[in-house]
């Protein structure tokens, strides 16, 4: 190696070393540690428990918790300042279950029971704790199309400096009038019912409300996907449904223990595979969609199908005839189908096609006398050569010399 080969050697690998220090100052300088949060598919109680998230508030804002899916005053003891809050259809109660907790709400016990689905007809079944109250609940029966749409009308909630929430759309709503006792709060009027009202009951309060799906967390996927664009939003996380649940949990708040009690939900296979599978289904749709557009017949007037070559041979010779008859080849053509006759003749009676003349039109007379239409005349003149332009006289001998051949 020479002297000018290592003086290059070294300058390009200073020039690298410096480059890739330089890089790396910039890298470091440039570079900022973050951290972030990522929504992750709820599994679990989280999954499960329609009031997951109640329970999460409650226990961050000091309030002692029990959530579970049965009531269990078998093995649970409610203190007089304790809350249950049953989720559930209230129809699910047995009776006995339904006094003890009367009986313990007139020790100053909160029960808060939610109505019926309007879905469902009630007939002359009694519910448990409502009955006892008396509370008539309405049922689809019991009112007609107009007064039916306006009780199945949502309502509006209003807070002060918040957004207005629609509640109770599409709820069963109930009456009190048979109740032994006016309740402290109501909310609604005669004429389309009530959705909501607290009820004194010895030392307690028993709260009657025509849905308590504002207090669940069901519709939130935990998925930032979806979330991001608003989609599956947590009921409870509106500000308007977080004050109203704080107002309905007042009696007892933070004086014993919240028990809520609710039935668990498993998601379906639907809802898993669209919220928690979007990155495969998504993809595979979006190629579905842009295959049937392409395979799908393009928008614009209706153009006729273009024409099939032809490719039939007969059609070929056909077209050569005409074409040659058009330009007064007429004669060649009937030399052609004479030739043609001449040569099976030949085949068929070698002597007949060896002679000429009146010789070989009597023997050609008397082979034909059985067949109509093929006398004397007819046979002389399809012997004959026709004119150029006679129409009528080329198809007639071309016909005879067909039909003659075709009975030898």
């Amino acid at each position: 190696m020479n002297r000018g080969n290592a003086v290059l050697i070294g300058v390009a690998a200073v020039v690298v070393i410096v480059v890739a220090v330089l890089a790396g100052v910039v890298w470091k300088r440039g570079y900022v540690k973050v951290e972030e949060t990522v929504d992750v598919p709820r599994t679990g109680e989280a999954a499960s428990n329609p009031l997951y998230v109640l329970k999460l508030a409650l226990q961050k804002d000091g309030v002692k918790v029990d959530a579970r899916q049965r009531l269990l005053l078998a093995t649970t003891t409610l203190r007089p300042r304790d809350t249950v809050l049953i989720y559930r259809d209230p129809r699910t109660l047995g009776a006995a279950d339904a006094e003890r907790l009367l009986a313990w709400v007139e020790r100053g016990g909160h029960l808060i029971v939610r109505t019926p689905p309007w879905r469902e007809t009630l007939g002359s079944s009694p519910v448990p704790v409502l009955g006892e109250l008396g509370v008539t609940l309405l049922d689809a029966d019991d009112v007609g199309d107009d007064a039916e749409e306006e009780r199945n009308d949502c309502v509006g909630l209003y807070e002060r400096g918040l957004a207005p929430q629609r509640l109770f759309c599409g709820d069963r709503r109930f009456y009190f009038y048979n109740s032994e006792v006016d309740p402290d709060f109501a909310w609604g009027d005669e004429d389309e019912a009530y959705v909501y009202a607290r009820f004194p009951h010895g030392q307690g309060k028993v709260d009657v409300i025509s849905d308590l799906d504002f207090l669940s967390n069901r519709g939130g996927t935990g998925n930032s996907f979806f979330d991001g664009f608003g989609i599956g939003n947590d009921a409870i996380a509106e500000p308007a449904n977080a004050a109203l649940a704080r107002q309905i949990l007042a009696p007892n708040y933070r004086a014993g223990t919240m028990h809520l009690i609710y039935a668990a939900e498993v998601p379906s296979l639907w809802k898993t595979l669209i919220v928690n599978s979007w990155m495969a289904w998504l993809p595979l749709l979006l190629w579905l969609l842009g295959w049937l557009w392409q395979r799908m017949q393009r928008l614009g007037p209706l153009r006729p199908a273009p024409a099939m070559e032809r490719r039939s041979l007969l059609e070929h010779i056909v077209a050569s005839g005409e074409h040659i008859y058009r330009y007064g080849y007429g004669p060649s053509l009937h030399a052609a189908v004479l030739a043609a006759f001449l040569a099976r003749l030949r085949r068929r009676d070698p002597y007949a096609a060896s002679i000429q003349g009146e010789a070989q039109l009597d023997l050609l007379v008397q082979r034909y006398k059985n067949e109509p239409n093929l006398g004397v005349a007819a046979i002389r003149d399809a012997l004959t050569t026709p004119l150029a332009r006679d129409h009528a006289a080329f198809r007639t001998r071309i016909a005879t010399l067909i039909r003659m051949r075709n009975r030898l």
